[in-house]
């Protein structure tokens, strides 16, 4: 584990800035902060051109994607023998490059957890296009998978087929935290299906290594993981996998020729069937920087640290009391950090213990320069099992909304007692327990 004063030596050469603006930061899983010594940049004496060339600017250009392409496998416990990485904008477009390309057909559907991301929620989309069935795991009170083997379970097609298809799911939730079982990449294999791990929240701080957990797409996030270079994503695949997505249009450097005359064109092979148009190159070159630190300071130092310090924030929110000795606040998930990462959603309870607008405590606490996310987190699932939503009632306001939606008529229709929202406060690297009792009495102020 990394020690306090190892987090506070950290903290005083790579995050000054954080105590020199007297600003909490507490919004890891939207973006982790990047390093001072992570932002020196590419080396401004090279000279680097477009990759899709062979001139000496353009191979140096190459040489740094390859560099990183091989930091990233290595990283992650694999090489380029068994495994691809094609780089991408952001974890979405790694999302969205499986949902497009994957084979979607009546005998090959989609098995989604009700606590995605929207980025994976969003391949459905693709999914009904192509005429196959979607199928959602459900989640339990604690907002953890509920018998997650069951629903994976497909039942044979009506001309007997076995089943297949994909099943997409988080690592770690974005909305509450929980880690969600690595062991259901085997048993998705087991029941015919690909697998698509979304690992952008997870792998700030936790190791994962690919060749255990076989997941055949994986997709991360660089910013999220180390806070630099932004823009830049990728989608870690088995080479078999990744020679079974189908493109549905081509683009430059991903194409080995097009013919207009002949209406014809010849996909190139890998990752660079999969990287359209030029590469961020100059940002590439950061991560491997990004990684080394990582490791420098140990993943699984960093998993402890983070653990220890959601342990502290869970304590003391729980803790937290109104004037007449009544909760000041809920806490939607797991009460320990059993089984969940550096992630905790909450709302602030008023006197009459409802729930305060989440908008009014979000302001008010950047007001006093605590910084956490206000919101849905992009996680729709995991907000209606958290906010107890009736399906039937929200479906009603859904259809009466007639595509006019806005948060405040939502919550109107729902009824006076409805949640709609919540507050996120998430840790990282330089996360300490003044960081933690900032926030703290930054409520203590608003009670």
């Amino acid at each position: 584990m990394l020690t306090t004063t190892a987090i506070a030596d950290v903290r005083r050469r790579e995050f000054a800035r954080l105590d020199e603006a007297g600003e909490v930061y507490l919004d890891f899983t939207g973006s982790a902060l990047a390093p001072a010594s992570c932002l020196a940049g590419v080396d401004a004496a090279g000279i680097f051109g477009n990759p899709h060339s062979s001139h000496r600017a353009s191979r140096r250009s190459t040489a740094v994607m390859d560099d990183a392409r091989a930091a990233v496998l290595a990283h992650f416990g694999v090489d380029a023998s068994t495994h691809d990485v094609c780089f991408t904008a952001n974890a979405t477009a790694a999302l969205k490059l499986v949902g497009e390309s994957y084979p979607f057909d009546e005998g090959r559907g989609l098995v989604l957890s009700a606590d995605n991301h929207n980025s994976v929620n969003g391949i459905r989309e693709f999914a009904r296009r192509a005429g196959a069935t979607t199928t959602v795991l459900p989640v339990d009170a604690a907002l953890r998978l509920g018998n997650p083997s069951q629903g994976i379970r497909l039942p044979k097609s009506d001309h007997g087929h076995a089943p297949g298809g994909l099943l997409a799911y988080p690592a770690q939730s974005n909305f509450s935290g929980v880690l969600h079982p690595l062991a259901l990449v085997d048993e998705a294999h087991a029941a015919g299906l690909d697998v698509l791990l979304d690992a952008a929240a997870y792998a700030s701080a936790h190791a994962l290594d690919l060749a255990t957990c076989e997941a055949d797409f994986v997709a991360v996030s660089f910013y999220k993981m180390f806070g630099w270079p932004t823009g830049v994503g990728a989608l870690i695949a088995r080479h078999a996998a990744l020679d079974r997505l189908r493109r549905p249009w081509f683009a430059g450097g991903t194409v080995e020729f097009v013919s207009v005359a002949n209406d014809r064109h010849g996909p190139r092979r890998g990752h660079e069937r999969f990287e359209d148009g030029t590469p961020n190159f100059l940002a590439l070159a950061d991560i491997p920087r990004g990684l080394e630190w990582m490791a420098s300071l140990g993943v699984d130092a960093i998993a402890a640290h983070v653990d220890a310090m959601t342990s502290t924030l869970i304590d003391a929110l729980s803790r937290l009391r109104r004037a007449n000795g009544a909760p000041a606040v809920v806490i939607y998930g797991p009460a320990t950090t059993e089984g969940r990462g550096g992630t905790v959603a909450f709302n602030v309870l008023d006197g009459h213990a409802r729930v305060a607008p989440y908008e009014a405590v979000e302001t008010a606490l950047s007001d006093q320069g605590v910084f956490v996310r206000g919101g849905c987190f992009c996680n729709p699932g995991a907000s209606e099992a958290a906010f107890g939503f009736d399906p039937a009632r929200t479906s009603h306001c859904l259809a009466a909304l007639d595509g006019d939606f806005s948060i405040p008529r939502f919550a109107a229709c729902l009824g006076v007692d409805a949640v709609v929202g919540a507050l996120r406060a998430s840790v990282g690297v330089p996360t300490n327990t003044h960081d933690i009792d900032r926030l703290i009495a930054a409520i203590r102020a608003i009670l």
